[in-house]
């Protein structure tokens, strides 16, 4: 973690913190192209590892971990950041959003405009592991998989996205199969943003990182302007 900082007129004006949640099965890496990018425009950034994963791949999945571990970077940083989640973690940031508003600038949405609520999810839940077993997928950390959806069931993004005040951006590669409900979520949150990246599929930052960064900094830049910090 880098701590960057600018100077104006002799004065040291802090940029926004930004907070990177990766998705299931993958780890805070995917965030390198994102990181090398805020870190030369001046901002602090923070890509975590959730429970199961990365450098915590030790440890089962849990929503409450999640939100711990999104809770721990939020409090390192000296300002509101903007928190940005893919996938798992583009779930799991919307959860924290709606209940911790107060902590963070504002929060942009990747690979997970569809509700996951409902019978689906269940059955999916149900047959993973004995699909991973027939097909001998996945290899031994799979119950990141079965853990991740037992913590989901029965969440509704949807119902977080309505009582959400900080400003939303969604952000989904064309491609991406879990745009199904862009529209409900614009419809849950009138004022909300989406960008749809063209040539990217689900993991739209590792797809398309030039385009996915400009979407990045074109946040932070909206946030200074609903008076943030001098130089968001």
């Amino acid at each position: 973690m880098h701590v960057a900082t600018a100077t104006l007129s002799g004065a040291v004006i802090h940029r926004r913190p930004i907070v990177l949640v990766h998705g299931t099965r993958t780890s805070s890496v995917i965030w390198r192209r994102q990181v090398d990018a805020l870190e030369r425009s001046g901002h602090l950034t923070v890509a975590i590892d959730l429970p199961g994963h990365g450098r915590r791949s030790h440890e089962r999945f849990s929503l409450d971990g999640a939100m711990a571990a999104i809770d721990d970077a939020v409090r390192s940083c000296t300002e509101p950041p903007l928190l940005v989640g893919l996938s798992l973690g583009g779930y799991t940031s919307l959860a924290y959003a709606r209940r911790n508003e107060h902590r963070i600038a504002g929060v942009v949405l990747a690979g997970c405009s569809t509700e996951i609520k409902g019978k689906p999810l269940a059955a999916y839940r149900r047959a993973s592991g004995v699909l991973a077993r027939a097909l001998r997928l996945g290899g031994p950390d799979w119950h990141v998989v079965t853990d991740m959806l037992t913590a989901l069931a029965g969440y509704s993004p949807l119902a977080d996205l309505r009582g959400t005040a900080v400003p939303v951006w969604l952000v989904n590669g064309r491609r991406d199969p879990l745009r199904l409900d862009e529209r409900r979520y614009l419809e849950a949150r009138p004022g909300t943003r989406l960008m749809v990246v063209p040539r990217a599929g689900h993991d739209v930052n590792a797809h398309a990182p030039v385009a996915f960064n400009r979407i990045l900094l074109d946040a932070l830049h909206e946030l200074r302007h609903r008076g943030g910090l001098a130089l968001a």
